[in-house]
């Protein structure tokens, strides 16, 4: 009996497995973006939620980072675009797997859902954790445990008042014993845990998951940013493009402004110096290009003004009046 239940054990196992494999496939084939998440210290009540909240907009899928190397390098050579996915698969991971264009608000979507949890000893703290000031619950019997933990109390009606803010746990700190226990007195639950934000894949690329962030503004400011380099090196080797050209006309008004304001001379300058000097020179070497007319730019004759033609002998009797 044992060897035929172990044998129906290994049968469900193998199906279960192969159902697996139809799925992810079948979603990686209808979904061209995907949220890789981290799902650290999430529970199964956590994450039927997360399913609710995501109904209709994605589909997250969890199982073996061995499962779902083996769907992806199986089908690899019909979709070499999945490759980029495996550098990923590391961890506690799961996908999210939707059509939206608008990744932004599934991501938001997926980190609104969290749920207040208790500093266990032993993990690391994914936030600062501080105690503020005031009166507690305590009996004064636990004066003592708090004095161990350096922080300042007193007895006011009965319980243990504590006198100051107290930054008990900073960011990235494993959580000790007696910081765990005082918080489990004090009925705290300082962290919330959910989905975190690993990768991005969107049609064939994946990329980390700040690339969300990136707005207008941002595209812009690293675009001006090339700009500006492009500049800076046609400039350092002297060669022109169309990034530098402001810049070196720029340059040509910043030289004339110098050679104005003090002795250097250039051949562009002088003419600027010389117009400067002596403007009603130029003035008259330019007024003779400009008359079109009189005696003292026209050394031959004027010409004949052309005859008035002669009204027709059908219209002669057209300029008096009706009744004339």
């Amino acid at each position: 009996m044992s060897a035929q239940k172990s044998k129906r054990t290994q049968v469900n196992k193998k199906e279960k497995k192969a159902e697996y494999f139809d799925k992810l496939y079948k979603l990686l084939s209808e979904y061209s973006r995907i949220l890789i998440v981290s799902c650290d210290n999430i529970g199964s009540s956590h994450m039927q939620k997360i399913r609710r909240e995501l109904r209709g907009k994605a589909v997250l899928l969890m199982g073996k980072n061995t499962m779902i190397r083996k769907v992806i390098r199986t089908h690899i050579e019909s979709h070499p675009d999945w490759e980029s996915l495996l550098d990923w698969i590391t961890g506690n991971i799961g996908l999210v797997f939707t059509n939206d264009p608008d990744l932004k608000k599934i991501r938001d979507t997926c980190l609104a859902t969290k749920v207040p949890a208790a500093a266990k000893a032993g993990i690391k703290a994914p936030s600062d954790v501080v105690i503020n000031k005031g009166v507690t619950t305590l009996e004064p019997t636990k004066t003592s445990f708090l004095q161990a933990l350096n922080i300042p109390t007193k007895i006011n009606r009965g319980t243990i008042e504590i006198l100051s803010d107290v930054h008990l746990i900073k960011k990235g700190d494993k959580v000790g014993s007696s910081e765990s226990t005082l918080l489990q007195m004090l009925d705290i639950r300082p962290f919330e845990y959910g989905l975190q934000m690993v990768a991005v894949y969107d049609e064939g690329s994946t990329a980390d998951a700040s690339i969300i962030e990136t707005t207008d503004e941002v595209i812009l400011s690293k675009f001006l940013v090339g700009i500006g380099n492009v500049a800076s090196l046609s400039l350092g080797l002297g060669f022109p493009s169309v990034a530098s050209f402001p810049h070196v006309v720029l340059n040509g008004f910043n030289l004339l402004a110098i050679s104005l304001g003090t002795e250097y001379q250039f051949d562009q300058a002088n003419a600027i110096k010389e117009i400067i000097a002596n403007p009603g020179a130029f003035v008259q070497a330019s007024a003779p290009a400009q008359t079109t007319g009189g005696s003292s730019s026209n050394t031959g004759p004027a010409p004949a003004p052309e005859p008035e033609p002669e009204p027709d002998e059908e219209d002669a009797g057209l300029e008096f009046d009706l009744f004339g």
